[in-house]
């Protein structure tokens, strides 16, 4: 969602990783931070995104270490020098599961936020086309019909399904004889194999903490 925000607004896309902000020396991981807000500033309009951010930005305490508690002041300190100039198109966007555990500070600076809900059914079965199209798949499969079966998948869940469907039929060819091998004898992905994936993943456990959210995005 964050690069198809940044694509239709045409705005350069930053992907922060909270690795990329911690270092052994005492002292640089704050160098780093300011390094990407410079970094963000030379190329705006562009977006910061920050992928679980409440494993970087969780509530502060006295149990924190000193060189992350002044890294995360560095950060929001930085981030607060976005909102004092009227002329910066800089944006710092956040995802995660958790949202109770982000830090009262961090969602002050982020006023709007959003509950990202279970994709549809509809969507459902776009996904899986999608997932689907470079695959060898039996043309009688329906995927109306497992997309119905999937009810509270996510994204991740209708990938992961769609892989575990498609080792079945490596494990097939892996089972044959040696000499009855060839390149193209690994069969299609057919609908027994869809099912016996989806009997295997687990439905996704909706996120907690909707108290924080304004509003659902289908």
């Amino acid at each position: 969602i964050a690069k198809a925000t940044a694509k239709e607004a045409g705005f350069r896309f930053i992907n922060l990783q909270p690795s990329t902000l911690t270092d052994k020396w005492y002292g640089e991981s704050q160098k780093l931070a300011a390094a990407v807000f410079s970094l963000a500033l030379k190329l705006q309009p562009s977006i910061i995104f920050i992928d679980e951010i409440d494993s970087f930005l969780r509530n502060r305490s006295s149990s924190d270490h000193e060189a992350t508690a002044m890294m995360k002041a560095q950060f929001m300190s930085l981030w607060d020098g976005l909102d004092t100039d009227y002329h910066c198109q800089v944006i710092v966007m956040g995802a995660t599961n958790r949202p109770q555990d982000l830090d009262s500070a961090i969602l002050r600076r982020m006023p709007t936020r959003f509950h990202i809900n279970q994709p549809s059914q509809k969507q459902r079965e776009q996904i899986l086309k999608l997932i689907l199209d470079n695959e060898r798949v039996d043309s009688n499969v329906d995927l109306a019909a497992v997309s119905k079966e999937t009810e509270g998948f996510s994204g991740s869940d209708l990938r992961e399904t769609c892989r575990d469907a498609a080792l079945l039929c490596v494990r097939d060819y892996a089972s044959t004889e040696r000499r009855d091998r060839d390149k193209d004898s690994i069969r299609a992905i057919t609908q027994n194999d869809l099912q016996r994936a989806i009997s295997k993943m687990k439905k996704s456990k909706s996120a907690g903490g909707q108290v924080l959210l304004h509003a659902a995005l289908d």
